[in-house]
């Protein structure tokens, strides 16, 4: 069935998950609450839960398939809440495109709060790639409150890409995960504030396997008057390794905080956490302007690359 998609719409949906129109194969696309469209695969499933979000059934073995789940907001003043709960199947190999944008043109708020949940089966991989992003020419305030948790069993693996890309006021993230034998890892979030917006991303990572590891990155950019904080622990209980990275470039009157963490309960634990933060270097920007682009460009060109 065709869906008659506003420019506002599809401006959210092209900016969140790449999407121009309906997908192909898997998908599930919201809007202000409720559902636009719906279509299932032969190896996926989506379907309404007891919360009115999704469960999302990815069968055993099933190879190389793509789920989109985004969600758009344009109705200004509401709250929408959402709990969703993913079953990836043993051996599955599975991309999942999520992510929330709001249209907002008014002086009220509007706000989104993401509950997913992520259990992983036993040498499962799961790509999981979401976009936040906000706009409306007015002073209006948009919120999003993501909350993630994941369960990896034995030998799976689990990608996460996790980033704001703009005109989003507040957010706050939690994320809790489990991390089982041999299975791996990676976290990378990206983020970009600016004016008066605030971030704050808190994760808890247990390590409980033999042979588990994780790797998360971090990387943002906080302009203005902006205020971000980060606060990720990592935890060994196992014979496992861990390493935390974040990277903040800071302009302006804007705070930055970061607060890695790692804690070991096992003597063959390997933990290692680290984090910078600074403005641009003077060298870069003159650099490229020697090769003819203007301060702003130049400053421009260094944030996308750091970002990228």
């Amino acid at each position: 069935m065709a869906v008659d998609l506003s420019p506002i719409d599809k401006d959210l949906l092209e900016n969140i998950a790449g999407l121009h129109g309906m997908p192909n194969g898997a998908f599930n696309v919201r809007k202000n609450g409720k559902l636009v469209e719906r279509n299932n695969s032969a190896n996926v499933t989506i379907e309404t839960n007891d919360q009115g979000g999704l469960e999302v059934k990815v069968k055993d073995n099933a190879k190389r398939e793509t789920i989109f789940v985004p969600v758009i907001l344009t109705k200004v003043g509401m709250v929408d809440t959402v709990y969703n709960n993913f079953h990836i199947g043993r051996g599955a190999n599975v991309e999942i495109i999520a992510g929330c944008g709001i249209h907002n043109d008014e002086h009220k708020t509007t706000q989104h709060d993401g509950i997913h949940s992520f259990y992983c089966g036993e040498g499962s991989y799961t790509k999981y790639i979401e976009k936040h992003y906000g706009n409306g020419a007015a002073d209006g305030t948009r919120i999003l409150n993501p909350q993630t948790k994941v369960v990896l069993e034995k030998n799976a693996i689990c990608e996460m890409e996790m980033s704001q890309i703009g005109g989003v006021t507040s957010t706050i993230r939690e994320s809790n995960i489990t991390i089982g034998q041999g299975a791996k890892l990676i976290i990378t979030e990206k983020l970009m504030t600016e004016g008066n917006q605030t971030a704050t991303s808190n994760m808890k990572i247990e390590l409980v396997g033999n042979g588990s590891s994780v790797q998360v990155i971090s990387r943002s950019v906080a302009k203005d008057h902006s205020q971000q904080v980060f606060n990720p622990l990592v935890t060994g209980n196992a014979k496992c390794s861990g390493h935390v990275q974040c990277d903040s470039i800071i302009m302006g009157k804007a705070k930055v905080k970061s607060i890695p963490a790692i804690e070991a309960a096992h003597e063959d634990a390997q933990l290692v956490h680290e984090a910078a933060i600074g403005k641009i270097a003077g060298d870069q920007l003159v650099k490229l302007m020697t090769l003819g682009l203007s301060e702003e460009e130049a400053e421009a060109q260094i944030l996308d690359d750091f970002l990228s």
